[in-house]
């Protein structure tokens, strides 16, 4: 017994030295890492610091869609030219599809080019002494403008247009518009990092510091069926309707400064009956249309279609203890919760896959029990195969007309047959809904997000036990009451292309459907739109002859491209694929999209700078409401750094929780630390970390980073000892980072020797006279 308890130990030992060899590489490496800086404005050196001035956001929604002009204005108050880069957010949704520049009376029209094309183009000019722009995609949501050249007294205005697709939770359509970049945390050099993640080393202002240039936004409103509930949580606003569909949203004056928080509009689309509303646009070389089936609010039981759950979970060997135990509590949250008219099923798959019944059975309490035995029984050992427990389930599935089919995957995704799974749900996708839960606290995200896109579903992420039923709850409210299943459109005479979805989902009380595509010829005829509803066959009628193409739906013509894009992104995030990326770079090209390949850059052709070289300034950003300076970084010693200069700031809270625990005795923090860890509960022989304390010669963070580092090996040691309880353990680290010892000081757990073995084996960041951790960890109990 003892030598397998060795031979067990060293494996675990083992684990947490390559851990503890990549915390050591990263510390050798990182002399000077990417990480934002605080804004400092005290010289008079003639330099203009905060170049940009102004935003005004021009917003029009048609329904779902919104077409979105934005206009900023630089302005060089100082004597001297200047560059100025400008980082701000966008929704993830957001298709740019054009850019231009307005200096005095020149009007300058950007161009859409290959990224690394447009970067050379901008900085030849800028090197020229040539006024230019250009407009760069650093994240799906985070853009960089650059503006060269602004001579003294300039005034610089940059419009760029975008277009999204806006899509409802729990029936509330909700408007984002994103107005500040938060500080982002990066570990990593300088020196090696490529040019496109400079962007993270930007100034921010202080906290609570107002915006430095002025918001402005517009919102007109318009829809094919009656809008209401409509408001702004985030901002004072000024509404006025136009009628029972249309409305003019505008930001109070008041706000001009409100750049600190996201502008968000919200609003519904509703009737007494499912409501249909066709929109059409005409470009003059290609026609687009849209049409909505938005669900009524109130539904009757007869009128909902019978309702069939799939739940598929992984039960493989990376699913063993914490992600497994999620997973069956998220299970009997949903499963408890079905109505006895409903039917289901459960697939287990690991290196197979098990169904618990051979066809879908009725959710009474004996099955209901049955399933939730099963799951329970459950370990988790083996491989993941995830393609033939998707084969095997989509078989499965009822074959009844009237039937909702709703498929439930719950996994962490550690499988590499992404590609194949998508083309799985999507050739399936006519016969369910797929919904995606990812189990655990490093998903696969790519996975989870694409297979839910396939499916016309949605991805949910579990990564505590407690956040079980409130997911649970969520998505049941989003699916709880299907009203209309097997949706078909007949376009009637209309010929039509590149339709999105190729297939239709099916309409929830919460969730409507949208269909765009293109279309040849006139919009004439009757189209009609077919469904199951519970009580019978469901037909509605739009007589395309009363719906006339609209200028304001301009924004039609960027979503089937957008779209496409997108899931070319579920691929090329896989593995960098030249095919894909060609393909995402032509779209972006033929459709003036920006994209992660694709820049605008508009360049003036006067040579306006004669002598010398404009300076470049990174315009500094205000810290998000409620966000404090914290975010932006902290030394070892309390010091907030900035560029040039350092400013003493009060050290932060557990910083000086830090420091009262060096002046005090060593087991008063650790009693105290065992206290509020005793409060705790989790699942069972899970350890997480409830309380750290260190002295003020070391970086808490980073030594918050570094324990966890081994928390997998934490993990095994008390789930094969079966360990509950809390632990109080006092490290004692030297100049180099090395754990010198580690004993318990305090906690429940009297059997610590394996726990205390992974920590010493940790590399915690070096301090220049050595330093003490007390940290306590919280075991949770059996059932």
């Amino acid at each position: 017994m003892k030598v397998k308890r060795r031979i067990f130990l060293w494996v675990v030992l083992m684990a947490v030295m390559f851990m503890a060899a990549v915390a050591a590489a990263y510390e050798e490496s990182n002399d000077k890492t990417l990480s934002p800086y605080f804004f400092v404005n005290g010289q008079d050196d003639g330099l203009e610091r905060v170049a940009l001035k102004s935003t005004k956001v021009d917003a029009k929604i048609a329904g779902v869609i919104a077409d979105v002009t934005v206009e900023q204005v630089y302005k060089n108050e100082g004597s001297r030219p200047i560059e100025a880069v400008y980082i701000f957010p966008a929704s993830t949704r957001a298709a740019v599809y054009a850019m231009k520049m307005t200096i005095g009376e020149r009007v300058l029209t950007a161009s859409i080019k290959r990224r690394d094309e447009a970067r050379k183009d901008y900085e030849q000019a800028r090197d020229e002494g040539k006024s230019a722009s250009l407009l760069e995609q650093q994240r799906p949501n985070v853009f960089q403008m650059s503006v060269a050249n602004i001579l003294p007294g300039d005034v610089i205005k940059v419009e760029l247009k975008y277009t999204e697709l806006i899509v409802p939770e729990d029936g509330v359509y909700e408007f984002v518009y994103p107005t500040v970049v938060g500080p982002r945390y990066s570990n990593a050099s300088k020196a090696a990092a490529p040019a496109s993640e400079h962007w993270v080393e930007n100034p921010y202002l202080r906290s609570g510091h107002r915006a430095l240039s002025t918001l402005d936004i517009s919102v007109k409103l318009t829809a094919p069926v009656p809008i209401s509930d409509l408001s702004s949580p985030s901002h004072k606003t000024d509404i006025s309707y136009g009628g029972a569909d249309s409305a003019d949203v505008h930001l109070d004056d008041k706000e001009s400064r409100g750049g600190l928080r996201d502008f968000i509009l919200k609003y519904r689309l509703a009737g007494k009956a499912i409501s249909s509303g066709l929109m059409l646009y005409d470009d003059g070389v290609d026609k687009y249309f849209l049409l909505m089936v938005e669900p009524q609010k109130e539904v009757k039981i007869s009128q909902i279609p019978p309702r069939q759950y799939m739940f598929i979970v992984d039960v493989s060997g990376s699913m063993f203890g914490f992600p497994l135990e999620i997973s069956k509590k998220l299970l009997k949250d949903l499963i408890t919760s079905l109505r006895p008219t409903d039917t289901f099923n459960m697939l287990l798959f690991s290196g197979s896959s098990a169904a618990m019944s051979e066809k879908a059975v009725a959710a009474t309490p004996d099955n209901i029990q049955k399933a939730l035995t099963l799951i329970e029984q459950q370990k988790g050992g083996g491989g993941t195969e995830l393609l033939p427990a998707l084969r095997h389930a989509f078989s499965m599935l009822s074959k009844d007309n009237n039937a909702s089919n709703t498929v439930v995957i719950a996994t962490d995704g550690y499988v590499t047959v992404e590609k194949e799974a998508f083309e799985l749900i999507r050739n399936s996708q006519g016969n369910a809904n797929v919904f995606t839960f990812g189990i655990g606290t490093s998903v696969n995200r790519c996975l989870l997000e694409g297979m839910a896109r396939a499916g016309n579903g949605v991805p949910f992420v579990v990564s505590k036990a407690d956040e079980a039923p409130i997911m649970a709850d969520k998505f049941r409210k989003m699916i709880d009451t299907p009203v209309l299943s097997k949706i078909g459109v007949d376009f009637g005479g209309l010929k039509v292309k590149d339709v999105e979805p190729a297939h239709v989902a099916d309409v929830f009380v919460n969730r409507p459907i949208t269909i765009f595509g293109k279309y040849e010829g006139l919009a004439k005829g009757t189209m009609a739109i077919k469904g199951m509803a519970g009580d019978g066959p469901v037909m509605q009628r739009i007589d395309m002859g009363k719906v006339k193409p609209q200028k304001a739906n301009s924004a039609l013509k960027y979503l089937w491209a957008r779209d496409r894009i997108t899931r070319l992104a579920d691929y090329n995030r896989l593995e960098k694929n030249g095919s894909i990326e060609k393909e995402v770079t032509e779209l972006g090209l033929k459709y003036s999209l920006l994209t992660e390949y694709t820049s605008f850059v508009a360049i003036d052709s006067q040579t306006r700078l004669k002598d010398g070289k404009a300076v470049t300034v990174k315009q500094p950003l205000p810290l998000p409401d409620g966000v404090s300076d914290y975010a932006v970084g902290r030394a070892a010693d309390g010091a907030v750094y900035s560029r040039g200069s350092i400013m003493a700031m009060p050290a932060s809270p557990m910083a000086q929780g830090a420091a009262k625990a060096k002046k005090t005795e060593a087991n008063e923090p650790a009693k105290e630390a065992a206290a509020d860890s005793m409060k705790q509960t989790q699942t069972p022989h899970t350890v997480e970390i409830t309380k750290l304390v260190t002295s003020v010669e070391i970086d808490r963070g980073r030594v918050e980073t570094a324990i966890k580092t081994a928390l997998a090996a934490l993990n095994t040691v008390a789930i094969t000892n079966k360990l509950t309880g809390t632990a109080v353990i006092k490290i004692t680290v030297g100049k180099d980072g090395r754990a010198i010892a580690a004993e318990r000081v305090n906690g429940t757990i009297n059997n610590v020797d394996s726990l205390l073995e992974c920590l010493k084996l940790v590399v915690y960041p070096q301090s220049h006279n050595g330093a003490v951790i007390t940290v306590t960890l919280a075991i949770g109990g059996g059932k």
